[in-house]
């Protein structure tokens, strides 16, 4: 059977016009996102939270600094082996078999960081990264070959896909953010690895629906060339020299050790580089500037060595990859300083007719996608149920497992009791570095208040004072009710006959066990509710969803402006996300703020990815002879590493520039970053197209 009729075949079992494969690769990524970003919208949060001893709220007491630094070593390699994963597939194991291997990894990798140790969840960490280097750039390459002879219909098909990252994305990080915050970290460790290992079940079960699709292909080694193709090769002929080599290897070597050297130097554990340590700068940081000095003239050598018109091509790429990187340093603080103003800096807890609204939104947003792909399962059951019965069944045991989660999440929203509760704690002021009280916009001095055990005397400088804050609680109590508090994953919480029991059973902890302390519910609250920390992250796929199809129209009507301006308003647009909380921030100093600011810029930096996220890669195959491709996509996923990488070392400086000046100056700086960026290459942008030679 030949290629073309192999892949007509697909569309013998079709749901909604396109064939079902599609979806079931659509779900397979869907849970793959859903793993994924559950498990990174809880990282950021688990390495700063508190040491309780064994207590599932317990954290690991890092810094946001020395998260950062993990996170960005994290983030910056899930850029990296994609590059070696997809040439695993190309020339050894075919993409179907890449994407169930990455699956497999991934699953075990979950699995890890669902146990309360160390040495798993550095293992984990490792299993992920390997397994998105098989996964991630095979799924596109399947989704590629089965639209090989029907190019009409892959745009239509590539936006169903994108739906199914961004819903996994989406349900992943409500869902898992919502089970690790409430229950446990791990319990969100581990609901991740469960839905990835039955994502690929029913993967490995649908093969029947994909025909070859996937498999690794015998190539002709004798191919007859059109002059065409002939040409191109003469054209793009660049062998790599001895010294291309040992740039490439000095890189790739400087590059990792810095990558790794970065959070184990910020943790205490040793540093590589620490004997070329100055007043005026890390060894690391030296390092990291001749790494990047050796790259660019790598890069630069070789593209000087083409003919003219690719040569321009070429600098017209790697520029666009430059803006690009300011894009993703700015965007990318969704995973590291956003989740900590969430949590520390933003007002969760609403009552009254802002609860109501809020469990009324939530709701629709939480059953109304359910229900639409819900749909589409099924009707991908009555066409695949005889030909893949397995794949659908693990498929109805997904969602009827999201489903219960997500009934469980909105009954506790909607069903919990608030109450007022007053306590006593100790009063102290808070001093800046320099040892001189910390002081409020009116000159008050800014104190803290420490709950401590009940026998605890007061010392010097402090004073007993009564607190009251309101706590939510599934419990029922009554007003005049006694009840003992302490404070655990950074607010107040009612204890449980449990939980004091753990903290009794644990003398040789007592640095890490939280003081008790009696207090008593002065007033009964309804209508009120706490908005967790990973809720909000949910909101950038949220937007995705209901802007992708208007900004499309744009690219699609008369007002489809060209690539340096797409670019320049992208960032301009995560500017003025960043603008928006630089701005509460000062105006608020010192109090919590609410939470329609960080929405606010979620929506503004949303608009800012759909105005640049499309465009690069599409220009890339555009600009690039197909020869060169594979060269350009991996300078171009080296951009984004290294970009990963500078977003979370930046975000991690949320707590030392709030320190050192405010919380406004870390935001307005991340103002001035895109701002700059887009305004420039809104300027190049003549200089953009001459280097294009009529691409548009």
């Amino acid at each position: 059977m030949s290629a073309e009729s192999a892949n007509s075949d697909l569309f013998k079992s079709k749901v909604l016009g396109h064939p079902a494969g599609l979806f079931v690769l659509f779900f397979t990524e869907m849970w793959e996102r859903f793993s994924f970003y559950g498990m990174r919208v809880l990282l950021i949060q688990f390495l700063t939270a508190k040491v309780l001893f064994d207590d599932p709220f317990s954290g690991w007491g890092w810094s946001v600094e020395q998260a950062g630094a993990l996170y960005g070593t994290y983030a910056m390699l899930l850029y990296l082996t994609p590059i070696l994963g997809g040439v695993i597939a190309d020339k050894y194991i075919g993409s179907r078999w890449a994407v169930i291997v990455g699956a497999i990894i991934m699953t075990i990798g979950h699995a890890a960081m669902g146990f309360d140790s160390k040495a798993m969840f550095f293992v984990g960490l490792a299993c992920l990264v390997i397994g998105t280097g098989f996964f991630k750039p095979n799924m596109p390459s399947m989704l590629g070959e089965m639209y090989k002879y029907l190019p009409e219909k892959k745009d239509a098909a590539y936006t169903i896909f994108y739906m199914g990252v961004n819903s996994g994305a989406f349900f992943g990080m409500m869902l898992c953010g919502y089970l690790a915050e409430t229950q446990g970290w791990h319990f969100g460790f581990t609901l991740a690895g469960i839905f990835m290992f039955l994502g690929t079940i029913q993967f490995w079960f649908a093969k029947p629906l994909f025909g070859t699709v996937g498999e690794l292909k015998k190539v002709e080694t004798k191919v007859e060339k059109t002059a065409e193709e002939l040409e191109e090769e003469k054209e793009t002929k660049n062998p790599y020299t001895l010294v291309d080599y040992i740039l490439i290897g000095l890189v790739s070597i400087i590059g990792l050790l810095y990558a790794f050297n970065d959070p184990l130097s910020k943790n205490g554990v040793f540093d590589l580089f620490k004997g070329l340590d100055t007043s005026a700068m890390r060894g690391q940081s030296l390092m990291a500037i001749i790494a990047l000095v050796a790259f660019l003239y790598l890069v630069i050598s070789r593209i000087l060595r083409y003919g003219k018109i690719i040569r321009d091509r070429m600098f017209a790429v790697i520029l666009l990859a430059f803006f690009l990187m300011f894009f993703f340093m700015s965007f990318e603080q969704g995973a590291t300083s956003l989740v900590i103003f969430a949590r520390d800096y933003t007002q969760r807890v609403l009552e009254g007719n802002a609860a109501l609204l809020f469990n009324i939104f939530n709701t629709l947003l939480t059953i109304v996608p359910l229900l639409i792909i819900t749909w589409v399962l099924i009707l991908l059951a009555r066409t695949t149920i005889k030909k893949a019965f397995i794949s659908n069944v693990i498929l109805a045991i997904t969602f009827i497992s999201v489903w219960g989660a997500a009934i469980w999440m909105l009954q506790r929203n909607w069903n919990s009791h608030a109450y007022e509760v007053s306590y006593k704690a100790i009063e102290k002021p808070t001093f800046d570095k320099e040892g001189k009280p910390k002081l409020d916009k009116k000159g008050n001095v800014v104190n803290e208040y420490v709950i401590v055990n009940n026998d605890y005397v007061a010392q010097a400088g402090e004073k007993l004072v009564d607190q009251s804050t309101p706590i939510l609680d599934k419990r029922e109590f009554v007003v005049g009710d006694n009840v003992n508090v302490l404070e655990r994953t950074g607010k107040v919480q009612i204890t449980t006959p449990e939980l004091e029991q753990k903290i009794a059973d644990n003398p040789q902890h007592a640095d890490k066990l939280p003081a008790i302390t009696q207090g008593k519910v002065t007033e009964i609250k309804d209508n009120q509710v706490e908005v967790t920390v990973s809720w909000f992250s949910i909101m950038n796929s949220f937007f995705i969803i209901a802007l992708a199809s208007l900004v499309s129209r744009l690219w699609d009507s008369k007002y489809n402006p060209s690539a340096a301006f797409k670019y320049g308003i992208g960032l301009i647009f995560v500017a003025i996300g960043f603008l928006v909380l630089g701005l509460a921030s000062q105006a608020g100093e010192g109090v919590k703020l609410s939470m329609m600011f960080l929405i606010i810029t979620y929506f503004f930096h949303t608009l800012g990815e759909l105005f640049i996220s499309p465009v690069g890669l599409s220009y890339v195959s555009k600009l690039v002879p197909g020869k060169m491709l594979a060269f350009m996509f991996g300078m171009w996923y080296l951009a984004l590493a290294i970009a990963q990488k500078f977003a979370a070392i930046l975000g991690g400086q949320i707590e030392v520039i709030k320190e050192e000046y405010s919380l406004s100056h870390f935001f307005f700086l991340f103002t001035l970053i895109p701002l700059s960026a887009g305004i420039l290459v809104m300027l190049v942008n003549p200089l953009l197209k001459k280097l294009m030679h009529g691409v548009r």
